[in-house]
């Protein structure tokens, strides 16, 4: 009878000397705790080193409405280090991977052709990809693109850019084709010249958010739409037929006439397109469509 209760109790002791076996849900918990534990201590390490370092303020604004407490608009400091070269998107990158995961912002190419990373910066729209920190006055301050509904932090919904971009259905259609299908439909030099800076648009809206029209006017088509317009109806290889519809678009209430040349969207064109002077060649050839000699 001894030796069975010896035994109970070497057992019990046994099992009290055994680790608790964490749930799945703990060990998650915990390695969270050091991850945390570890950027933290990573934070504290470079901004000493920064100290040592050519450094730039960033003021950048925030915005998040699905998660309490962040709701309210505000600006975040960061400090960033500083080398020949570097671009607000690379300066924006280092915040998001260094110090705050969740700062949102659009990028792609790094190259100024998707168009996706057009900011307002120190009170001007901006390719982030294509502005040297280099060229701007400290504290950088990076904001939303204007006059578009802030979705979180620096991205903004282009839904409406879009929509106007395709009002003025961007595509080619010429009344004829060549009938061998590996012929090429061909264009003049001096065509091709003019409707060259056209082309290369970019569709990032800076011209859009800086157009004072479009800010007050939901339905004018932009100057980035009228400027997709500009590009297929002077092409010399477009159908009579399809740029009087073309034009027809772009004429009415709320196409070419409610611009007022203020010249801003050719001013913050990070691609230098003459958008205004394209959106007055419109005006002209829709007043010579619409004359009668008779």
């Amino acid at each position: 009878m001894s030796t069975q209760i010896e035994k109970q109790e070497t057992e019990t002791e046994e099992q009290e000397s055994e680790p608790a076996v964490e749930s799945p849900g703990e060990k998650r918990r915990e390695q969270k705790r050091q991850r945390q534990a570890e950027r933290e201590a990573q934070r504290e390490t470079e901004e000493a080193t920064l100290d040592d370092e050519e450094t730039v303020m960033l003021k950048v604004f925030r915005y998040d409405p699905e998660v309490e407490g962040k709701q309210e608009p505000r600006f975040d400091d960061f400090r960033v280090p500083f080398h020949k070269g570097m671009t607000v998107l690379d300066a924006l990158i280092y915040a998001r991977d260094r110090y705050d995961s969740s700062l949102t912002f659009r990028h792609s190419c790094r190259q100024a052709v998707c168009g996706s990373d057009a900011l307002f910066i120190n009170g001007r729209q901006r390719l982030g990809c294509k502005t040297q920190l280099s060229d701007l006055d400290g504290p950088v301050r990076i904001e939303p693109l204007p006059h578009q509904e802030v979705v979180k932090d620096l991205v903004v919904d282009m839904e409406h850019f879009y929509e106007q971009m395709h009002a003025v259905e961007p595509y080619f259609d010429a009344d004829e084709v060549p009938e061998d299908d590996l012929a090429e439909q061909r264009q003049s030099r001096e065509n091709r010249e003019k409707v060259k800076m056209s082309t290369r648009c970019i569709w990032c809206g800076a011209c859009m958010s800086s157009c004072n029209i479009a800010a007050g006017d939901n339905e004018y088509l932009g100057p980035a739409a009228i400027n997709k317009a500009y590009r297929f109806a002077m092409d010399e290889r477009e159908g009579e037929n399809r740029k009087q519809e073309r034009l027809r678009i772009i004429e009415q209430e709320h196409g070419v006439w409610r611009c007022q040349t203020q010249f801003s969207c050719t001013e913050v064109c990070p691609k230098d397109i003459p958008l205004t002077e394209h959106i007055q060649e419109l005006k002209r050839e829709s007043v010579k469509n619409n004359l009668k000699f008779w």
